[in-house]
């Protein structure tokens, strides 16, 4: 799995402020630093609303097409993935999942079977089958890349529902990374969000 952050908005966090200030009139208040403890107050009176004004772009790679099903639900974001229709997958990379790969009898099983539909999916192809028609074999687990861009409010629901422990594994991993990229760049606007020792995202009690 590889996440890279592609942008974000510039001083997402005084943005924030400042659409936040509108709402209250309290311009005033507005210092160099005063942004920390604003959006504190904001997400402790979940007044997340303002927290819209402010988004983050991501290109994500080495994942399976079990977890873009999951993500595209998402409809508040923006997505653009990589095409079946029109990118030829006769050598598809594909995920296996921990739990298969660590047990000999079942990986073995698994990569028999990737290879067949590999192998189908070529001799398709060789006969005269559009991509769009041979897409139609290639299974879950191929490997796809997919953009997707949000604002902050969507992406803590997002986190927070995909990082939690009965979440699937490799949706949970991804929400995991993205916030530790968010934590580094707008650490007030996810400061309630921690990843814990179970390696899930838990919130915080804001006080």
């Amino acid at each position: 799995m590889r996440i890279e952050l592609l942008d974000i908005t510039p001083n997402a966090e005084k943005v924030i402020e400042t659409a936040g200030r509108t709402s209250y009139q309290s311009f005033e208040k507005q210092t160099d630093s005063s942004y920390k403890p604003f959006i504190k107050m904001l997400i402790r009176n979940k007044h997340e609303s303002v927290l819209e004004h402010a988004t983050a772009s991501f290109k994500i790679s080495g994942i399976s097409r079990a977890l873009t099903h999951q993500l595209v639900r998402h409809r508040l974001c923006s997505f653009t993935q990589q095409s079946q229709r029109y990118v030829n997958e006769d050598n598809f990379n594909y995920i296996e999942p921990d739990e298969i790969r660590d047990n000999p009898n079942t990986h073995k099983i698994y990569i028999d079977l990737m290879e067949h539909i590999r192998n189908q999916y070529s001799q398709l192809r060789d006969l005269g089958i559009k991509k769009e028609d041979a897409r139609f074999i290639l299974p879950n687990s191929t490997e796809s890349e997919i953009i997707m861009t949000a604002n902050f409010r969507e992406l803590r629901h997002v986190l927070t529902l995909r990082g939690e422990k009965a979440a699937q594994w490799e949706i949970r991993r991804l929400a995991i990374e993205i916030l530790k990229i968010l934590k580094k760049k707008v650490p007030d606007v996810f400061q309630d969000m921690e990843i814990d020792e179970e390696n899930q995202i838990i919130q915080i009690i804001q006080v």
